[in-house]
């Protein structure tokens, strides 16, 4: 066993409101400069929706991630072969157009126009060549359901749903959307990693972060093409690729990354997971129906004596220990199993999960009518009715099939098409909705609460615990990231050798010194 620690991410899609402090937050630190312009290595989709860049999850197009090659996986669209063929043209990496040409306006035109008939208008311009455009496309160009059905219906997840599915979806009474925010995975088995050329990629050992060593980086753009997710871009500036870093130097000091500082909606939790890094070759070869109970397994008990003296003897510090045990990511992912990864069958191992949305529902679940909720809303009734006159939890869960977005919709994205592992989780969510409306209103029976619980193998005390991390969490409950040995630093420099630079220093003087 090959224990091993990974900051890990959740991000609770029930509270996400779509509002992008995050990437702004993210563009203003690391990508406000030339050639990232167009670069948002944080950014929030609307889904159904084609994403950033176009059709990103489409890998018909793109070939990003590993695709089983018998026993063992292969890297879909790059590789030594695939690399070599493709070096100098790749028609599978995506264009400027599939992102947007990062443009500006000319606002001196608004004040040094020359008097006219006409008013004087602020010209979009391109960033990149500096000549007028015509603006075709933009970050979040279908954000909120907007350029449908030009957008949203083609959304790759849609695959598997019937026609009717997909039309009822986009009625204009029956719409819904939620926002999928994403960055880096920092994957167990990054493809970018593997694809790259020059070695410029590499995963940290005390951290699992993935980087790009700039130094070493020579553009040959592997990288956008394996990462499944597109979260590698080149800097048409300075000819290198670059991507989401996890703020890991905030990391190091103990603080949280950016984008997860500065959520309005609190989604975003971030705390350490350990992993037997033994198993990472099997979990992404398992066959498609075993992706995500494969990754899932891989995760480890932090309290568990054998993996604390497995870790302890890969030189995992205590206080990464201390953080695991107390790691928000480990409860929502292996100890209450609310939260999947985001397309498991790219099988890249992402070490970012998500708590899927509990949408609303279709249609009333029962034809119950009663006095006093003959004035309420046919949604509001439909839950009230199932939740005080149901005798079984049957028609309950029902509620959850009947979903705006089918289930089929949600398991593409977070089942690798396994419709049952959603549902498990809804339910779950669903569970916890009921308790608390029994705790704080009171008009659900016991009976049926304690029905409801024992179906999603909860108790009172884990509901409450979800709850709590959930509504009520404070700072410190959401993120639990020790930080940085700088002792560790130092001895790994001491393995660099010795010799002086221009600064007249060796290595371990220059750490010492600032230098």
């Amino acid at each position: 066993m090959d224990v091993r620690s990974q900051v890990s991410m959740v991000f609770h899609l029930d509270k996400c409101i779509g509002c992008h402090t995050c990437s702004i937050a993210c563009k203003n630190i690391w990508t406000d400069r030339k050639g990232a312009e167009y670069m948002w290595w944080n950014n929030v989709e609307t889904k159904p929706g084609t994403g950033y860049p176009g059709k990103w999850e489409n890998q018909d197009i793109y070939k990003g991630g590993w695709e089983k090659d018998g026993d063992s996986i292969a890297l879909k669209g790059a590789g030594k072969k695939k690399g070599l063929l493709n070096i100098f043209h790749n028609p599978n990496m995506p264009m400027i157009d599939d992102y947007y040409e990062p443009f500006t306006y000319k606002y001196l035109d608004l004040i040094e126009s020359p008097a006219s008939d006409d008013q004087p208008t602020a010209r979009p311009v391109s960033l990149i060549t500096g000549k007028p455009i015509d603006i075709k496309m933009g970050p979040n160009w279908d954000d909120d359901l907007s350029g449908t059905p030009d957008y949203a219906r083609n959304d790759p997840n849609l695959e598997g749903l019937t026609p009717a599915e997909q039309d009822a979806m986009f009625q204009l009474e029956k719409m819904a959307f939620f926002y999928l925010p994403r960055i880096c995975n920092h994957c167990l088995n990054p493809a970018c990693v593997a694809a790259c050329p020059s070695g410029a990629i590499y995963k940290r050992g005390e951290d699992g972060v993935v980087l790009i060593n700039q130094d070493v980086c020579r553009a040959w753009r592997m990288c956008v093409t394996a990462c499944p997710y597109k979260k590698s871009y080149y800097n048409w500036n300075n000819g290198k690729s670059e991507k989401c870093i996890l703020c890991y130097p905030r990391i190091e000091a103990g603080f949280a990354p950016a984008c997860m500082h500065s959520c309005v909606g609190r989604i975003r939790y971030l705390g350490v997971i350990l992993y037997d890094a033994d198993q990472i070759e099997s979990a992404a070869s398992a066959d498609e129906s075993e992706l995500v109970d494969k990754q899932l397994d891989m995760l480890l008990d932090p309290y568990d004596p054998e993996v604390i003296k497995a870790a302890k003897a890969n030189g995992v510090s205590d206080s990464t220990i201390n953080a695991a045990q107390g790691s928000p990511t480990y409860k929502f992912v292996k100890k209450w199993g609310l939260a999947l990864p985001l397309h498991a069958e790219y099988r890249t191992l992402p070490m970012l999960f998500y708590v899927p949305p509990l949408l609303p529902v279709m249609a009333s679940v029962t034809e119950v009518s009663k006095d006093q909720n003959d004035n309420l809303n046919p949604i509001a009734k439909q839950w009230t009715d199932s939740w005080l006159y149901d005798t079984s939890t049957e028609e309950l869960w029902g509620t959850i099939d009947q979903a705006r977005l089918p289930l089929k919709y949600m398991a593409n994205m977070f089942g690798a098409g396994d419709e049952s592992k959603i549902k498990g989780q809804l339910q779950k969510l669903m569970a916890v909705r009921i308790y608390r409306r029994w705790k704080t209103v009171g008009d659900i029976s016991e009976e049926k609460v304690n029905e409801v619980l024992k179906d999603t193998n909860l108790t009172a005390e884990l509901a409450d615990e979800i709850y709590n991390l959930t509504s009520l969490a404070k700072f410190d409950d959401r993120f639990n990231v020790p930080p940085a040995h700088r002792e560790q630093a130092i001895e790994m420099l001491e393995f660099a050798g010795d010799e002086k630079g221009s600064t007249g220093f060796g290595i371990k003087e220059k750490v010492q010194r600032g230098l």
